[in-house]
This record gives C-alpha cells, sequence and structure tokens, in this order.
C-alpha cells in the first residue's frame, strides 16, 4: 500500500498506526502522529493514499519533515496557499508583534517588519517581547523570537518611520498590509496612504481595544473595498484608559485571522 510519510512516497504493508509505528521502529510515546491532518494517540487504521506524520518529541525536525507536519496540520491545500503568501506589519506593538507570531506559527511564507522603535519596559505590558529585548529595536527582537518559533519562514525588515513619503517604497511587493499603528495619525497616513497607491491592495486596520471592556463587543467588518476593520471602533487609549494585553490580543487574534481569510482567497469578514 502506497502512503506519505513525512511528506516521503512510502510503501508499507501496516494497516494501523501503531503497526505502522512498530515497523519503522518508532515508539508511539515520544511521537506526535498525525493522520490526515488529525493529531490522534489512537491505532487509527491507514489507508491507501493517507498522509502520515510522525515526529518525534523534543527534536526540531528536518526543514521537509517540519514542512510536512505544518502541511498536516493545516490540511495540504491550506498551507500550500499560506506558505506562498507575503504579508507586512505596519508597527511592531502590541497588535503587531502579536500578529507576526500567529502568522509564524501559521507558516506564512513572507513576513515584513516596520517599525521604527526600540523595545522598552512598558512594552512588557502587552507585547510579544521579553526582558532580553530591551533596548533592541523591535525588528530585530521579533525577528529574534519568529526565528524561535519557524526558523523557515522568510522575515524582511525595514527600521523606519512610515510617512507619506516612503509608503510607495516600502509596500509595493506586499499582497497585504496591516495596520497595528497606536496613534490615529499614523493610522490615517497608512491606510490612506496605501489607497492612494496601491488600490486593489488589502488593508487590515484596527481601531477601539483599549481598557478592559467587553471582548465581545470587538469585531472584524468589511469597511470599504479591500479594507477590513478590528476592535470595537470606539474604546481608544487616554489618560485612564491604558493598552492591555487581553483586548489587544483579541483584537490581533481578528487581524491574524481575517488576514489568513484573504490569503485563502475570503474576502468577506
Amino acid at each position: 500500500m502506497k502512503i506519505k510519510i513525512n511528506g516521503k512516497p512510502t510503501e508499507t504493508h501496516s494497516t494501523s498506526l501503531f503497526a505502522l509505528q512498530a515497523e519503522r521502529g518508532d515508539c508511539g510515546d515520544r511521537q506526535v502522529v498525525i493522520l490526515n491532518g488529525f493529531q490522534t494517540f489512537e491505532d487509527l487504521p491507514v489507508q491507501e493514499g493517507d498522509e502520515v506524520v510522525l515526529i518525534e518529541k523534543g527534536r526540531m525536525p528536518e526543514r521537509d519533515e517540519f514542512e510536512a507536519m505544518m502541511s498536516a496540520r493545516h490540511t495540504p491545500h491550506v498551507h500550500a496557499r499560506v506558505k506562498q503568501a507575503r504579508v507586512a506589519l505596519a508597527g511592531l506593538g502590541g497588535l503587531g508583534s502579536t500578529i507576526a507570531v500567529a502568522l509564524a506559527r501559521t507558516g506564512v511564507g513572507t513576513l515584513h517588519l516596520v517599525d521604527f522603535d526600540m523595545v522598552e519596559p512598558s512594552n512588557l505590558n502587552r507585547q510579544q517581547y521579553k526582558i532580553k529585548h530591551l533596548g533592541m529595536m523591535k525588528t530585530d527582537a521579533l525577528r529574534m523570537e519568529l526565528e524561535e518559533i519557524n526558523p523557515f519562514i522568510r522575515v524582511l525588515s525595514d527600521t523606519v518611520r512610515v510617512t507619506a513619503d516612503n509608503i510607495q517604497k516600502l509596500f509595493a511587493e506586499d499582497e497585504i498590509v496591516c495596520e497595528a499603528f497606536d496613534r490615529p495619525d499614523a493610522k490615517a497616513t497608512l491606510v490612506n496612504g496605501l489607497r492612494e497607491h496601491f488600490p486593489g491592495k488589502k488593508i487590515v486596520a484596527a481601531s477601539g481595544l483599549a481598557g478592559y471592556e467587553s471582548g465581545n463587543s470587538i469585531t472584524t467588518r468589511k469597511v470599504m473595498k479591500d479594507v477590513y476593520l478590528c476592535g470595537d471602533g470606539v474604546t481608544d487609549a487616554r489618560v485612564g484608559r491604558g493598552l492591555m494585553a487581553p483586548r489587544v490580543t483579541l483584537c490581533a487574534g481578528h487581524q491574524a485571522t481575517m488576514i489568513l481569510r484573504l490569503i485563502m482567497g475570503m474576502e468577506d469578514a
């Protein structure tokens, strides 16, 4: 019977997962087992054409094994499209750094990081940085984090402040641009500049994610053609209402999900 094991065509006489592991001399207790995209601990039947991933726990797989594992977890047709995608993250604070981590774990092939700032202590309340990153440029610190998560994606970076004058050069090659700034004027500059220079480019922005109001008010809306807005639209950061990890993370999850939907060709919010 012909199946795939870790992405490679293989002939086997085994008709179940446990028998397949025994045939290969593998120990089930030390392996992650994925059958056709589903991780299982059971002795499920194996059939012609199945795709099986067997990964040793505690060991970083080789690149082809890692790709096979990612493909299996995401389902092959999804992973293939995600791997080819290119997404820019403008702003690497609470939103941008969290979205970048989610997209790296999803296997997005190219991430373009854009920010001018360095990591400082107040960032640690909601951003994906650690004490060891203090004083580093956010582009460098986040690249370091992403390489620890998925070393097989491509990470590009520009350590620069986004202005009306450099938008056209910065984002020319990015299919999707994620707006993740704190300041309303910076948000407006980016979105207006992208719509002026790149009509048709997908934009995923955010507004209204401060404080500790109900997370149920955070939504994703298509506000105009090719522009999506995540958040509650009203709860801005101000004196007496700061930015905190829970709602920031919720909104980042909305943005990352919308980006994945766009990659998969789904344009409804």
